[in-house]
């Protein structure tokens, strides 16, 4: 597609693309600028969908006034449009060019314990906040709203964060509209509906509103209307996305906490008390200064718990362990600890019936027979795949093998943002070089066929592989035997409009899970596609968050998919899902698997069982 700045074409290619957005398309332009294109209501995203189109010609036409008065001298670490992108009579402004950060990730990531895991420290995450709280009261200084405050629109590189969609701030004549569901101020929404909806404008106050959901999200793995409510009276249930509007908090005694969550007890009590303020008591006003600068992290040296307090939560009130023992009785189900450590699993997997992992403990990479593979700290962006004795390591470009009887190995590959793209099966080793899919063999190389460079996922099973790519108006999604070359490119997706924030990806011999989670018109959609080996498409569903949906019990954690149905962990035990007659139903839950798992544990097959691997311990389940 070509574009014009300031009447010189530029043409936008998608291997060049960078992000997509529910409103727009952003492109590497070279010379550290990035350029956003809006959408047009004849985008491929919106086809189909009248709403959509007509929602894109009407944010076309405000941006045809709003972005030539877009204020100047902005605080430093706002990503502000900078020269207009038009059509090339230079009448229609189409976008804007802006500094491109590279090697940013967006906030959310800084909420999710598995990114977190990766070596990214609670006193960071402070340090984080300072530099965006200086930056809101700048803003507010400057007569500027935020509006739509939210965790993808801040990106994160070391402890700077810096603001991006910076053309839906609000000020002047020009209200900012849009909201997103996690963040909005409860005070400004109507009461009475079943979810939030803006009915008041923005202001600062929402602004500092959202700023402390971020906090607390980042903090504790938890937003403050997370959990599970159940009342005790059925009459007091309400809708999970109306509690915001009920200020019914993770604090209150009728919530489930979410286990893979951090325990708020290791907060301050002042910071403790300040949350409940904010979300249970409507406190409004800018976050106070000194609870960040008195918040400091330490890690307990008998327990190895790590707070904010004076002195640590668990040691001065222990918490009974529910599994204290090797084999532990439950029910129906009987539980075998067969590996627990004080660092962190980082991956795991069963070939042959033989279960491999690796785990990161005082700073040495180790594998399941205790074999030293690297010396070395955490990084959120390892990424680690084994087969059999070996183990490799994606990481900047490059995969490195690691065998204990074999040289160190290394392959240039291609990256999708800050991952690089390789998967592993028992078999063959596959990666992505110049937009060209490969796999081993005995003699070399393989190749599969062509994909689209820096813009392709995809994942392998034992009998095929899936993978896709977003980039522009691209949408293509593939399948490909894991023995045979060439590629079946006409896989037929769910339109996604919005922005992509996960995908997750599991095998049986006849199916592909694949998970999507993105956000759409400010809320988290999630959903699960089943993909047959031949590219045709056997089920689909999708829900909301908050909906009473199993999609949204489950977590980011590896599923187990057989034959026609799948096993997933849930805070509530592992639960079944199967494929019937194109529908996929929830059929049975294994409530006494409850103690065992959570919604980042991953399940394996085990003999006679499953594996359970956690973050920390290991467990085989035998179900009677």
């Amino acid at each position: 597609m070509d574009v014009y700045i300031h009447g010189k074409r530029i043409k936008l290619n998608p291997r060049h693309a960078i992000g997509k957005g529910g409103e727009a398309d952003v492109f590497d332009i070279g010379k550290g600028k990035a350029l956003k294109l809006f959408k047009s209501p004849s985008h491929p995203d919106y086809q189909g969908l009248p709403h959509e189109q007509k929602a894109a010609r009407e944010r076309l036409q405000i941006h045809q006034q709003k972005l030539p008065a877009f204020p100047c001298n902005l605080p430093q670490k706002v990503i502000a449009p900078e020269e207009l992108v038009t059509d090339k009579n230079g009448k229609t402004i189409l976008g804007y060019t802006m500094p491109f950060i590279k090697d940013a990730e967006v906030l959310l990531k800084y909420g999710e314990r598995s990114f977190r895991q990766g070596g990214v420290s609670q006193q960071t995450v402070v340090s984080i906040f300072k530099d965006l709280r200086e930056t809101v009261s700048q803003l507010h200084f400057a007569g500027i709203v935020i509006g739509d405050f939210n965790d993808l629109n801040v990106l994160i590189k070391g402890i700077e964060a810096y603001f991006i969609d910076a053309d839906s701030f609000q000020f002047g004549s020009f209200p900012c509209q849009v909201f997103t569901a996690r963040f909005v101020d409860p005070i400004l929404c109507d009461a009475k509906a079943n979810q939030p909806l803006l009915k008041l404008p923005h202001n600062s106050e929402s602004d500092w509103y959202a700023f402390t959901v971020m906090l607390m999200q980042s903090l504790l793995f938890v937003e403050p209307y997370g959990g599970v409510y159940k009342p005790k009276t059925p009459s007091e249930k309400i809708p999970h996305a109306a509690r915001p509007l009920h200020r019914i908090t993770i604090f209150h005694p009728q919530v489930r906490y979410p286990k893979p969550a951090i325990p708020y007890k290791v907060l301050p009590d002042e910071l403790l008390h300040y949350f409940h303020q904010v979300f249970e008591k409507d406190i409004r006003g800018e976050f106070p200064q000194h609870l960040l600068e008195n918040l400091h992290w330490t890690k307990c040296t008998n327990c190895g718990t790590e707070h904010g307090r004076p002195t640590c939560p668990d040691c001065t009130h222990p918490v009974p362990s529910t599994i204290k023992s090797v084999t532990v009785v439950r029910g129906k189900v009987t539980a075998t600890r067969l590996f627990s450590t004080e660092g962190l699993i980082l991956f795991a997997t069963v070939e042959k019936g033989k279960l491999y992992w690796l785990y990161h403990d005082r700073g040495e990479f180790r594998r399941e027979d205790n074999s030293l593979v690297l010396n070395g700290d955490l990084n959120p962006h390892l990424q680690w795949r084994i087969q059999g004795k070996t183990t490799f390591l994606g990481y900047q470009g490059q995969i490195i093998s690691f065998h204990p009887d074999k040289e160190l190995d290394r392959l240039a590959v291609d990256s999708y943002k800050s991952k690089t793209v390789f998967d592993v099966n028992p078999n063959h080793r596959y990666w992505i070089l110049n937009g060209q899919l490969q796999r081993d063999n005995n003699l070399g190389t393989t190749y599969i066929g062509e994909v689209l460079p820096e813009q392709t996922q995809f994942w392998v099973g034992s009998h095929f592989g899936f993978g896709f790519y977003r980039a522009g108006e691209l949408n293509i999604a593939f399948v490909f035997d894991t023995q045979k070359p060439g590629i079946n490119d006409q896989v037929q997706l769910p339109s996604l409009q919005g922005q992509l924030i996960h995908t997750n990806c599991t095998f049986s011999q006849d199916y592909c899970w694949l998970f999507l989670t993105t956000q759409e018109q400010g809320k988290i959609c999630y959903r699960c596609v089943v993909i047959q080996a031949n590219g045709s498409i056997a089920a689909t569903t999708q829900a909301h968050s908050g909906e009473d949906n199993w999609l949204t019990t489950l977590g980011n954690g590896n599923h187990l998919a057989a034959g026609n149905f799948l096993l997933a962990a849930t805070d509530e035990g592992i639960i079944r899902i199967e494929l019937q007659q194109g529908q996929l139903i929830q059929t049975k839950t294994f409530p006494d698997t409850e103690p065992f798992v959570n919604t980042a544990s991953q399940l394996l097959p085990a003999p006679h069982g499953l594996y359970v691997v956690n973050s920390q311990q290991i467990y085989q389940l035998q179900i009677a």
